[in-house]
């Protein structure tokens, strides 16, 4: 049976939080030497105006580990927004990818050998950081867990969509359902 950190690449997603200080997360997790290391570098060596990735740190000189890129969805604009970014999303980001290791998700012994992507939501209307701190905590971990654990599964999401499609932005009635 494959390592759960073979070369090829872990996806998951997750979404925490209500309104203007909700976080969306999606992470790539592999192993270096192989597809994510290169996507790593590259993301890393190629940043793009306003989405500038950038390596997570718990603390100054101290990265994560698994080594973290953080990637951001929207461009930090406005002095809230650059705070939330940088400081409270990352911390979040930081912490959570911890708490995985911490719970075992991700090897402790592996980390070294492991590199995450992670593509980061921060709204610019953000205004609490202790509220985008928590949900980017909850949205990395709960990510993490999704790529590990390969979840949702087929299943799961062709139940949701017996449901139909929502997220917070847009839920579609029924009658636009209908087919």
């Amino acid at each position: 049976m494959p390592s759960p950190f073979a070369p090829t690449a872990l996806i998951g997603e997750s979404f925490a939080g209500e309104g203007a200080n909700a976080a969306h997360t999606n992470v790539v997790i592999g192993r270096k030497g192989g597809p994510v290391e290169t996507a790593w570098a590259t993301a890393l060596a190629t940043p793009s105006a306003g989405h500038v990735p950038f390596v997570t740190i718990v603390r100054p000189s101290v990265p994560v580990k698994p080594l973290t890129l953080f990637v951001p969805k929207a461009a930090a604009e406005g002095e809230l927004h650059q705070r939330a970014t940088w400081g409270s999303a990352q911390a979040g980001l930081a912490q959570g990818v911890m708490d995985a290791v911490r719970d075992g998700l991700l090897s402790a012994e592996e980390a070294d050998a492991l590199l995450i992507i992670a593509a980061i939501w921060v709204n610019p209307a953000v205004d609490d950081l202790d509220a985008s701190f928590r949900n980017q905590r909850a949205a990395a971990y709960e990510a993490v867990r999704a790529a590990v654990t390969g979840t949702p599964t087929v299943a799961d999401v062709l139940a949701a969509a017996e449901e139909g499609p929502a997220n917070p932005f847009y839920a579609p009635t029924t009658e636009v359902l209908t087919r």
